[in-house]
């Protein structure tokens, strides 16, 4: 039988020779993002990974193709065609159908890990939602990356959502969360939050040795390392909690749902801060870029 993942000439010619590969996923580009802004920030993201040294893989549903790296063609689709949310429960209905999706953080781990790629480079994660308790409405980025061998860069989670919950969450399915060169778990849009972390690494090396001895003692689940935003770039906190606060009652207003929720906060957002929020976005995201380059970049060479 033929493999049902696609993956590009040059991630798997970096897999086998064992150089460094990042996956990027494309929700943050299909749903994260405006357009056109969008597609250049694919570009971009692509490029800062190159520049490293390091293989970008892009990873979407075309056609009902799960793909690991994308041609400019499929960056193009990701950014101007209105493709499904898709996470991993979507995976196999859009395989038989034929249809294409943009992958959520919990759809590209599960993705890349398939493929070998063993670091991931994202906005934020996703995490128990405000008001779980009543709707049990929990993103499965968590329960995917229980038991998916892949180490996830991110601002931390979302700062829409319930940030003690999700670290509640996260241990409880063992999942470790280590905060890179901080001892304090970031918000996203903000450096800090209300919460210390047990475990922090000073250096894209320590990340890598973390991954060794996961493989060897862990029982598959992934890692996530909580980067947070330089602190010359991030937002305001008293505009940060300002525009949350009037986003959260527009969706409480509009009755918005499920995976609807948090395209439609961060969208919101973004334009209650007049645009503000996004060029925040964008700044965490590719500084999540660049330390995932060099956590592959120590992974490759002790793979090597």
């Amino acid at each position: 039988m033929t493999s049902p993942i696609l993956v590009s000439d040059a991630v798997a010619a970096a897999l086998a020779e064992h150089r460094p590969v990042v996956a990027l996923e494309s929700t943050i580009i299909s749903h994260g993002l405006p357009r056109p802004r969008n597609h250049e920030a694919a570009l971009e993201f692509e490029q800062i990974l190159l520049d490293a040294g390091v293989t970008p893989a892009t990873i979407a549903v075309l056609d009902g193709v799960p793909r690991i790296g994308l041609d400019a063609e499929g960056v193009r689709r990701i950014a101007e065609e209105d493709l499904a949310k898709a996470s991993v429960r979507d995976l196999p209905i859009l395989a038989a159908a034929g249809a294409s999706g943009a992958t959520t953080v919990a759809a590209t781990a599960h993705l890349a890990a398939k493929a070998g790629v063993r670091v991931f480079a994202t906005g934020g994660l996703g995490g128990v939602h405000r008001g779980a308790s009543t709707t049990f409405d929990e993103s499965a980025d968590l329960s995917t990356l229980a038991v998916t061998p892949i180490t996830v860069v991110s601002a931390g989670v979302k700062s829409v959502l319930d940030i003690a919950a999700t670290l509640e969450r996260l241990e409880t399915l063992s999942v470790p969360v280590v905060g890179y060169q901080t001892t304090i778990f970031p918000s996203f849009w903000l450096r800090e939050s209300a919460f210390t972390l047990d475990w922090s690494a000073d250096s894209a090396e320590q990340v890598a040795k973390i991954m060794r001895s996961q493989d060897e003692l862990g029982h598959g689940q992934g890692i996530v390392v909580a980067n947070p935003i330089p602190a010359d770039q991030q937002w305001d906190p008293t505009e940060h909690d300002r525009v949350l606060t009037e986003a959260l009652a527009l969706a409480d207003e509009a009755g918005v749902s499920g995976k609807a929720v948090t395209p439609f906060l961060l969208l919101k957002i973004v334009e209650l801060s007049g645009g503000r929020s996004l060029e925040v976005n964008l700044d965490l995201a590719r500084n999540n870029v660049r330390v995932a380059a060099q956590i592959a970049t120590e992974w490759s060479a002790l793979a090597r």
